[in-house]
């Protein structure tokens, strides 16, 4: 669980990005979204099939990458009408948690991957 300060904002960015490109990549893709990546917000960039998720932020200090694949089913962005025009979304902490679990904003509830066991 991440445990964020108040002045710690959370965006989303809603296009798809190629998530072969590391730190200098992303903090690019911050700019395109017309934001400051040295900022020390977190931002996040999903794959085209919404099955990786990686966040980015700088602390000071460096740069702080998290990724994260699901193993079954995709993150999902609140609904498209929510999303009309906008390049992000948005955040709170709680959200951020929710998000990261790979819960459906939309209709709330844990996917849990659980692996086959073979005989």
């Amino acid at each position: 669980m991440l445990i964020l300060p108040p002045s710690v904002r959370v965006f989303i960015a809603v296009e798809p990005v190629d998530m072969r490109g590391s730190f200098d990549a992303l903090a690019g893709a911050v700019r395109r979204l017309g934001m400051d990546p040295l900022d020390g917000h977190f931002y996040i960039f999903l794959s085209r099939r919404r099955q990786l998720a990686k966040l980015i932020y700088f602390d000071r200090s460096g740069w702080c990458i998290v990724a994260k694949r699901l193993e079954r089913g995709s993150f999902q962005l609140p609904s498209p009408e929510a999303l009309a025009g906008q390049t992000r979304v948005q955040i709170d902490a709680a959200t951020l948690a929710a998000f990261l679990q790979g819960l459906d904003q939309r209709a709330p509830r844990r996917k849990w991957y659980q692996r086959k066991m073979t005989p």
